[in-house]
This record gives structure tokens, sequence and C-alpha cells, in this order.
């Protein structure tokens, strides 16, 4: 399916499978093929389920079940309790990678997001694109996940759904009466328990039944949402995938995936560096800085680990990153073989909102300095990257 084929806007919205339950995974790798949740208080048996690995679905354990009605369909169900942190910084990496594509992505929320590959793909084959997104995603950062594919973003929300674990599904709008609309209306996203009983209690059952709905009754029974929700079901969505309307941006960070294991720390930290200067650039197009660096180290057993590292002073420059997180492999690299490794900016802020402690003398040096990486990131994005190379002294010319 090649772009040109396409009519409209080309919206992928990529969903991550189990992905608490996923990143536990890659930080233990013996949890694979395993039932896994992700719950409250393992100890006490107390909590809620928050999600659950597809092995431990074919139990019939699902989210926000209690942890001993889950223990009860499940007994040999391996409970771990949620850690955000390490979340968090998965969630960092897999919108990093989205924007390798396209600098139009919208994170939704920590595991989901909307894409929009109109100009990106305009001369490639959809389904072959986003069959490397995903291939990627799975081999690259182990994270699986399943895509949808529509003309807008409702829609693509939709397609996802569809298909799960590792799907990838197209929906455009000539195919609504068949994949669509026959759906139950309380599969439709946007309509929750409360808003499906009163459509059952209109007669209406499925997301066909909506579509065919007269407006002025859905908005005399719902008010605005009411045409809202027959706009939806009948395909129609202009709305932009904004980055801007993403959530705060809280990290800022770059990660590359090895072709071999590496064994060498000099190695190692040539890739750090490398690393840190497009986390530099990164951060100068979003215009932030950070005080807390965090190296994410995945080794060739797949085990993963991250450490960071909270500083008094902002950071702005690809110097001070790399000093950090190479002083983290430093100190952290157990000399196992190496298949990835991330540099990450954590609880980023404003350039205009940092501060820092200066004295008299380093003042002066420090506003020179940000001025110039400010200068040399503007030559290199205008003219390319190889514009500028470090100069070397010469040792004839005294």
């Amino acid at each position: 399916m090649d772009a040109a084929e396409w009519k409209g806007k080309i919206i992928f919205h990529i969903d991550m499978n189990s992905f608490y339950a996923s990143v536990e995974r890659n930080h233990d790798p013996s949890l694979k093929g395993k039932p896994l949740a992700i719950a409250g208080n393992p100890r006490e048996r107390k909590g809620i389920v928050v999600t659950a690995s597809y092995e431990a679905r074919e139990y019939g354990v699902k989210t926000t079940m209690p942890v001993w009605e889950a223990l009860k369909k499940c007994p040999s169900l391996i409970i771990r309790k949620p850690d955000f942190e390490k979340y968090r910084a998965a969630s960092a990496q897999l919108f990093q990678f989205l924007e390798e594509y396209t600098d139009l992505v919208e994170p939704v929320s920590i595991d989901e997001g909307f894409m929009d590959v109109t100009s990106a793909f305009k001369e490639r084959n959809i389904l072959e694109m986003a069959s490397e997104i995903q291939n990627r995603l799975q081999r690259e950062l182990a994270l699986p996940s399943s895509i949808g594919i529509a003309p807008g973003k409702f829609l693509a929300k939709m397609a996802s759904d569809m298909k799960k674990p590792l799907g990838i599904t197209v929906l455009r709008k000539r195919e609504l009466p068949e994949k669509l609309w026959p759906l139950p209306v309380g599969e439709m996203h946007g309509v929750g328990k409360k808003t499906a009983e009163k459509l059952k209690r209109l007669h209406i059952h499925t997301i066909g039944e909506l579509a065919a709905q007269s407006q002025f009754t859905l908005k005399d029974r719902f008010g605005v949402m009411g045409i809202k929700l027959h706009e939806r079901a009948n395909g129609v969505d202009d709305r932009d995938v904004d980055p801007e309307a993403a959530q705060e941006v809280k990290s800022v960070g770059n990660s590359t995936t090895m072709s071999y294991d590496v064994t060498q720390k000099q190695e190692l930290k040539q890739i750090i560096a490398q690393l840190s200067e497009k986390v530099e650039q990164r951060m100068k197009r979003k215009g932030v800085c950070s005080n807390n660096i965090q190296l994410t180290i995945r080794y060739s057993d797949r085990q993963t680990i991250t450490r960071s590292r909270q500083l008094l002073n902002p950071m702005f420059s690809k110097e001070e990153i790399n000093t950090q997180a190479a002083e983290l492999l430093d100190k952290y690299w157990n000399t196992k073989p190496v298949r990835l490794l991330g540099v990450t900016g954590l609880n980023v802020l404003p350039v205009t909102q940092a501060y820092k402690q200066l004295d008299l003398f380093s003042y002066q040096k420090d506003i020179q300095e940000m001025q110039i990486t400010q200068t040399v990131s503007q030559l290199k994005e205008k003219f390319g990257h190889d514009i500028i190379q470090k100069g070397q002294r010469n040792h004839d010319n005294k």
C-alpha cells in the first residue's frame, strides 16, 4: 500500500502491549514467558492488578482485578510492584525512537501515542514502514506494540485495538461498515460504561447504529459530546497530531542498539559521546536543560539497568552530559557484553527557568559557553553536522 494511493492524512497510533510487564522483563529476562502481573502489595496479597502479561491473561487475570483473585485464577502468577521510574525511562526511549521518523509525534500516555507520517512516508509503502517500526521496537527496545493506521486519530486508535499483541491494522473510511460498525458501542474509544448504558436505552447497541442515529437526537441527549460521538462513528476526525498538546516534556534522551556485542570500555565511551551530542541537540530544539543524567545499559542477555546522577547545576552541553554519563559507565558497568546504550536528561526544565549557583569568576565563562553552544547547534542544523569539526593544535607553528 503506497502512500501515493492514500487519500488524506496518514496517522499511526502506536500502542505498547502490556508495557509495564515488558519493561520488567527487560530488567529481568528470567520473567520471559511466565505469567506476570504488576500490582500493589504482593506480600500481603492486597491491591489490584495494574497490568498483566499475555501469559497471565490466558488464565483470566485482568487489569483492576484484586491480587487475591488473580492468584486464585493463576497460582503460578509472579507479581511485581510498580516501578514508575523504570517505566518513565522506557517511555522516554520509546518516544525518542518514534521521533526518528517524524517530528509530528504526540504522546497521549506513558505507553501510547500518535504519529503523523503523511510527509515522512510520502514515497514509502505504508505497511512496510509500520512493520519496520514494530520490528525495530521489538528488536532494539524489546517492547512489543500494536499499530493502527487511519486517516484520523480516532480511527487509528480504534484500529490499534483490533489486533493485539503485535498487530498492524489499517482502517479506512470505506471499511467502516465491515470493520467498525458491527462492534458493540461500548468498545468505542471515548464511550464509557455509563454512556454505553444511556445509548442502549436509545436502542443503540453497535457503533453502526450510533453512526446511523440522528445528530439532533444525540445532541438533545448528550449535548456537544453527542455530535462528536456521531462524527467519530462516521470516521469524521480532523484533529491534528500536535506535539505541543502532549504532556509536558520531562526527559530528553537518545539510545542506540549495537549490531554486535560491545565489550571494550573505550568503544562504549565513544558511543556515549555520540549519544551525548544528540541529547544536546534535542535539548536545544526543545529549549530545555537537565541536572539529572541517566545512563541505560542493556546487556547481551537482555538484562537492563538504569542509573542516574543528580547534580547541583543544570547542564546543557554535550561535554557536561558526556562526562556524567561516562562516569556512570565507569561506576556501574559490570564488564558484561553490551547491546544497547542510552543517555537521557531527566527532570528537564526550560533554559529560561534554569538557575545556577555561579561565582563571580565563572559567570561570564558560562554565559559565553551557552552562546557558543547555541550558535554551533544552529550552524549544524542549517548546514549539516559536518560543518564544524574539532580543531587540532599545530605543534610546528609556535
